[in-house]
């Protein structure tokens, strides 16, 4: 099930809810840590390694700019969003496993399960981002 936006913009409901996510985290969650949110409490994770501090408050402009990109890029259903949206996902897979493989609270098998989780994410991504190449 699709809906339709004007301009006759088809976005299927998982495109909906990533919409959603990224709007959320563009305007609410983003703005929130790089303002509100005490150094000495923020951390940013790049490819699973997690930066706190000074390092992660450097780095949230960043997270920022991709999830106004993307909420942009869904909202009108942008070609480029099929291959940024699976490079996104796919650079997930690889943080999860390398955060549970650095950090003290991972572990080998949500590793393994959370990889083969967003790795599969990433190929589903892939498969459905032909929408973003069609155009209502």
């Amino acid at each position: 099930m699709a809906s339709e936006e004007s301009g006759g913009v088809v976005r299927p409901w998982w495109a909906n809810a990533l919409l959603v996510f990224c709007a959320f985290m563009a305007f609410v969650y983003t703005p929130w840590d790089i303002f509100l949110k005490p150094v000495a409490r923020d951390q940013e994770v790049w490819f699973g390694v997690v930066l706190e501090g000074w390092a992660a408050k450097a780095t949230a402009p960043l997270h920022w700019l991709i999830y106004l990109a993307f909420t942009y890029g869904l909202w009108k259903m942008k070609p480029w969003m099929r291959f940024w949206g699976t490079a996104y996902v796919a650079q997930v897979a690889i943080a999860m496993v390398v955060w549970n493989l650095l950090d003290d609270r991972g572990s080998l098998v949500m590793a393994i399960l959370s990889g083969a989780l967003f790795g599969w994410l990433t190929v589903a991504y892939w498969r459905a981002g032909e929408v973003f190449e069609s155009k209502a």
